[in-house]
Order: structure tokens, then C-alpha cells, then sequence
């Protein structure tokens, strides 16, 4: 049946005419294209631990490897992937390199008092099973947007996705200039110092400054923290360049100052926080008054449970095995978001909310502390 506004398009006979003659297309297109997305972009992955290395007294890196053999999921140098275990994940840099893609390297420091950090380093051998995301994350480089020269501060286990883009200038003859400006809190704690040290030596577009805290007796480097006095001695100035900053939740607000004072503008710099802020109450937006040890009723899924004000709900949500999708546990991925539907949240800065989130009640879990009695649709 000819559609009746066929005469308004020339040719429309031919075309018709040529459709009918050929045979009808009964492949299934939505299964074709789910394969390849979820090649590219799994939902969950469970892999080998091939190896263990022991980087550091409190550090371990995790080689992951498909139990079949064949090749990882591609990524970006500076994107990380989610480490499932206890009713809860973690996100963990991935830290070797793009051009190696029969692997993915999770260099893991321990927490003290964490739950996940303290599993990988003390417990998991050659041989075990770890469950994963498939990489995530946007703190990788842009050269269209990030440009040619970089800086990287890094803090303690930050130095990861710094070592994967190290090592992926390496590995790709890239054309970029990279100069890394490491803290740590001392110098037998220092990771990758070996490899970034013999790579910058063979490599004059890379440069690797190590900074430590609290020094021993031999270190000769720099001492202290990464002042903006101590930035521009290593750095330079640092004019149109990009800055990258990760490391422990304390090291953004620290550096954000530190740049601000060299008068570098934000848009030039790019943050990757690792989890919830370390104190949410000192945030200029966190209510004057508001006790964050103090209990309130979250209600979810049909149950109701206490828990301080202080604490994101996400964490709180998982112990009582209400369990939203997650990742990043910092605010950026939105995986974990929620819709309060009564009471009141913090939502701290670092979340990533559509402009719609704030109109319509919603807000990310991961990084969200109920201020009130609250009612939350998961």
C-alpha cells in the first residue's frame, strides 16, 4: 500500500520497489549491538589473580587476567574499574598500561580500618577470583581539550592512573610532556619509585619529582607537602597546563588552595576524588548546628533502619543489604543515585547531579548524608 505521502517525494516508486525486491532482514540487530557494548562496557567481569607483587610495606599490586586468556576490555590511562567483595566495592585505578590489554595491574595501599583495602592486601593469592566492573571513569587525558604538557600531583596510592599514563606515553611514543610530582609520607613507601625514576631518565618529555612527608635519614629529595611555594620550584610555572590532581580525600581541598594561590584557574585543573569526602561537615553548605553523630530513621525498600548523619548512605543502605548499583563511591559516576522522597540530604560537593536532580529530589547515594528522617525509592 502506497503511503499517502509518497507523491510529495520523487523517486519514492524506485525506492520502494528496490526495498521489496530484497529479502527481509530478520537478524537481530538489539542482540548484535548488546554484544559488542558488552564487550566493551560489561557490567561485571570475574577474573584470575595471575600474581601478587608487593610494592611497598603497605601496598600490593593485583595482576587480573581473563580466566580463558583472551584480551581485557580496552580503557584509558587514568580510568579505574570497581572491586566487588563483602556486600559492598571499591574503585581502584588501574595502573598498568592501555598497550597491554591481556591485563589490568590494581595497585591497592592499605586503609587502615578499611574493609576491602585490608581483604586484597592480606588475603587474596595467585590463583583467586576477583569480581569487577569494566572500566569506568573521565580523569583520563584529552589531548583535543588537555593539551600537550601535563602536571600530575599525586598522594600516596594516586599515584596509579599517573603511572598507567607513564607508562602509556611509553608504551605509544605519544607526544606529550609529563611531569609527575609525587608525596608520600615516607621514603620507604614510595610506589613505583624505581620504574618512574628509570623512566624518566630514558624519557626527556617525562619527569618524576618525589616529595615526602616525613623524610629518613638518607633521602636527599624534597621534604614536606606539595605547597604552591614547593609546585612552582618542581613544576615551574605552570601557565596553560593541565593539572591533575589524585590522592586521599584531604589532598583536594589542600591543593585546589595550593593552585589558587599560583592563581592557576579550575578549569585547568582535574580532580579524581577517591571516595566520599573524609569530613562533610566542612563543607560551607553543610547545615550550621547539624550534629553529624546524631541517629536518623532511613527508610527504604520497605525498611526502616538507624544511622548517623555522617555517614553516606550509600555505606549505610549496603549493611542492611539494600544495595544500589555502584562504582566510583564519589559522587561522579551517578550509578548510585536515589530520590528522596521525604527528609532532607547533604549532597556533598563532590557529586556530579543533573541539572533536573536538585527539581525533582535526587541526589547521589555514594556521596549523600541524611540530614533528617529520611524516605528514600531505590
Amino acid at each position: 500500500m502506497k503511503h499517502p505521502l509518497a507523491p510529495l517525494f520523487d523517486g519514492h516508486d524506485d525506492v520502494q520497489a528496490e526495498i521489496d525486491r530484497r529479502p527481509a532482514d530478520t537478524a537481530d540487530h538489539a542482540a548484535a549491538a548488546r554484544r559488542v557494548v558488552d564487550a566493551y562496557h560489561p557490567g561485571r567481569l570475574t577474573l584470575t589473580v595471575s600474581a601478587v607483587v608487593a610494592e611497598t610495606a603497605s601496598a600490593v599490586t593485583l595482576r587480573l587476567r581473563r580466566p580463558d586468556g583472551a584480551d581485557l576490555p580496552p580503557f584509558l590511562a587514568g580510568q579505574y574499574v570497581a572491586v566487588y567483595a563483602d556486600g559492598t566495592n571499591r574503585p581502584y585505578a588501574i595502573s598498568s598500561s592501555p598497550a597491554r590489554p591481556g591485563h589490568w595491574d590494581l595497585t591497592v595501599r592499605r586503609v587502615p580500618g578499611g574493609r576491602i583495602s585490608n581483604h586484597l592486601v592480606d588475603t587474596v593469592t595467585a590463583g583467586d577470583t576477583v569480581t569487577t566492573t569494566g572500566p569506568l571513569g573521565t580523569f583520563h587525558h584529552n589531548p583535543l581539550f588537555h593539551g600537550d604538557d601535563v602536571v600530575f600531583l599525586a598522594g600516596g596510592s594516586g599515584v596509579a592512573p599517573a603511572m598507567s599514563m607513564v607508562r602509556d606515553i611509553v608504551d605509544h611514543a605519544l607526544d606529550r610532556r609529563f611531569h609527575l610530582v609525587h608525596g608520600s609520607r615516607s621514603d620507604d613507601d614510595v610506589l613505583f619509585r624505581d620504574e618512574l625514576d628509570g623512566l624518566a631518565a630514558d624519557h626527556p618529555n617525562i619527569r618524576v619529582d618525589h616529595v615526602v612527608a616525613d623524610p629518613g635519614p638518607h633521602w636527599a629529595g624534597p621534604t614536606g607537602l606539595l605547597t604552591a611555594s614547593l609546585i612552582k620550584t618542581l613544576a615551574g610555572p605552570l601557565d596553560g597546563r593541565m593539572v591533575y590532581v589524585c590522592g586521599p580525600q584531604a589532598l583536594y581541598p589542600y591543593a585546589l588552595a595550593q593552585l589558587a594561590e599560583l592563581g592557576h584557574p579550575a578549569r585547568r585543573i582535574r580532580f579524581e576524588a577517591n571516595g566520599a569526602p573524609a569530613d562533610p561537615t566542612a563543607q560551607p553548605h553543610w547545615p550550621t548546628g547539624t550534629a553529624p553523630d546524631t541517629d536518623v530513621t532511613v527508610t527504604a525498600r520497605g525498611r526502616a533502619f538507624r544511622t548517623r548523619r555522617g555517614r553516606p548512605l550509600l555505606d549505610a543502605l549496603e549493611d542492611e543489604g539494600v544495595r544500589p548499583e555502584a562504582a566510583c563511591r564519589s559522587g561522579e559516576c551517578g550509578l548510585c543515585r536515589v530520590r528522596v522522597v521525604e527528609g532532607s540530604v547533604h549532597t556533598a560537593e563532590e557529586a556530579r547531579l543533573r541539572l533536573s536532580d536538585e527539581r525533582f529530589g535526587y541526589t547521589h547515594a555514594c556521596v549523600a548524608y541524611p540530614l533528617t528522617d529520611v524516605e528514600l525509592d531505590v
